[in-house]
């Protein structure tokens, strides 16, 4: 009677359990299901955190979490007070070009989702329902997800960095010839701009945006510096340097675009020679792991045969 006892105690704790489990999971489909198909009211509520509708971003990840995010994690993300790690993110968010996506305390709120709520989410439905997911994995996709946002801000950041490299000498080549008809610098810019308005060009965007600050009131080498800073890259950097020591010694700002497409045309080059030596290194691996063995069976494959059923006559 006692194990009797014994058992039936153990099959209610588990049938309490499971109970509780399906509660708490029909507990947070009801908050997922409200926070997708929120009221007026409450999207009035879920206002950016800087107040500016952002524009919806090339990533569905990011559109389908941005309303959890302000469901459940933006007034978490507003306590991580630290300014050095707020300092990175900022860095991820401008250097990938996200600004008009993605604000600081939406970025930690998107680590915050998909690092601890989604794990946490996992480790629940798992208990409840018996899933059989190892409790390792569901750390691991947690670990993924905390990294998701600046593993998507870094392939921004290099498609950006491709297509900034493919325009610039080109663009450089535009402004030299443009100022040697005549044209300021900036107005040479304007003009390259509206010719690249229905191009899907990072260089033209980045121009436009140096004469909107310089509009409302940024310095001309303020402007280039912030550009510079956006793009986080070494040609971008060293262009802007140059074309500030021009503009602040008087030199001729057409020379020192020529002297700039050569030096760019130069570097593009010297990128291709690497990338071929790259690739003829690489493909010494699938050399070796598919193509010699088939060779080495072709050779020696029958004088193995030959010796293994001819030495046994």
């Amino acid at each position: 009677m006692s194990s009797l006892e014994h058992k039936e105690a153990k099959m209610g704790s588990a049938e309490l359990m499971l109970i509780l489990g399906l509660l708490l999971a029909g507990v947070a489909v009801f908050l997922f299901v409200s926070s997708i198909f929120a009221s007026n009211k409450d999207k009035a509520q879920l206002s950016w955190a800087n107040n500016d509708e952002p524009v919806k971003s090339k990533n569905p990840i990011i559109n389908f979490s941005r309303p959890l995010v302000h469901q459940f994690t933006l007034q978490h993300a507003l306590r991580v007070r630290s300014e050095k790690y707020r300092k990175k993110v900022r860095k991820f968010i401008k250097t990938s070009g996200l600004s008009a996506e993605l604000n600081e305390d939406e970025f930690i709120g998107l680590q915050l989702l998909w690092g601890i709520m989604f794990p946490i989410f996992l480790l629940i439905m798992n208990f409840s329902l018996q899933l059989g997911l190892s409790p390792f994995m569901c750390l691991g996709l947690g670990l993924i997800g905390f990294y998701l946002p600046q593993i998507h801000s870094k392939g921004e950041k290099k498609k950006r960095e491709l297509s900034v490299r493919a325009d610039l000498p080109f663009f450089i080549d535009l402004l030299a010839l443009s100022v040697e008809a005549g044209l300021d610098f900036f107005s040479a810019i304007q003009k390259i701009v509206d010719k690249a308005a229905n191009s899907d060009s990072v260089l033209a965007d980045e121009f436009s945006i140096v004469l909107k600050d310089i509009k409302i009131g940024s310095s001309k080498t303020q402007a280039l510096k912030e550009m510079a800073e956006r793009l986080d890259m070494n040609e971008i950097t060293s262009f802007v340097a140059v074309l500030v020591d021009a503009e602040s010694t008087g030199a001729s700002i057409s020379q020192v675009l020529k002297d700039q497409s050569e030096q760019m045309r130069l570097e593009r080059f010297v990128r291709a020679e690497k990338a071929g030596a790259r690739a003829s290194q690489a493909i010494l691996i699938p050399l070796m792991i598919f193509i010699l063995p088939a060779v080495f069976i072709m050779v020696f494959g029958p004088v193995a045969v030959s010796f293994m059923y001819g030495g046994g006559k």
